[in-house]
């Protein structure tokens, strides 16, 4: 069993439920035809520099490689023995790179540092 999380790159001013409504278009096969958003690209660069996803190594942190990637968002299968210093990376690469973090095992969303969700 894995560890999911997404990163999804919205318009300013999204909520949990846009997150949320995405994540299920996802889950059903949807996706947008478009070009990926520099967001995802340079959070999936950054992220892969430190943990490649790509051949999967015997200390990778995926229990899914290659990572899911798709025009706005990126899904993250973590083997649930990683240690946390991954989780950690993730959350502050998702921050500087502006990008909205979805727990698949709560349905909680989490918005960049500094910006507020509509509430």
């Amino acid at each position: 069993m894995s560890f999911d999380l997404s990163v999804w790159a919205l318009a300013d001013g999204a909520t949990p439920e846009d997150v949320r409504a995405a994540v299920q278009q996802c889950r059903n096969g949807r996706h947008h035809e478009r070009q990926p958003d520099p967001r995802c690209v340079g959070f999936y660069r950054a992220l892969i520099a430190s943990y490649p996803d790509q051949p999967p190594g015997p200390n990778t942190p995926w229990a899914v490689a290659p990572l899911h990637k798709a025009a706005d968002h990126i899904e993250l299968n973590l083997d649930p023995a990683c240690p946390d210093q991954v989780l950690l990376d993730i959350e502050r690469l998702a921050g500087e790179h502006r990008l909205m973090l979805f727990d698949a095992q709560d349905g909680s969303v989490y918005p960049p540092p500094g910006v507020r969700l509509p509430g």
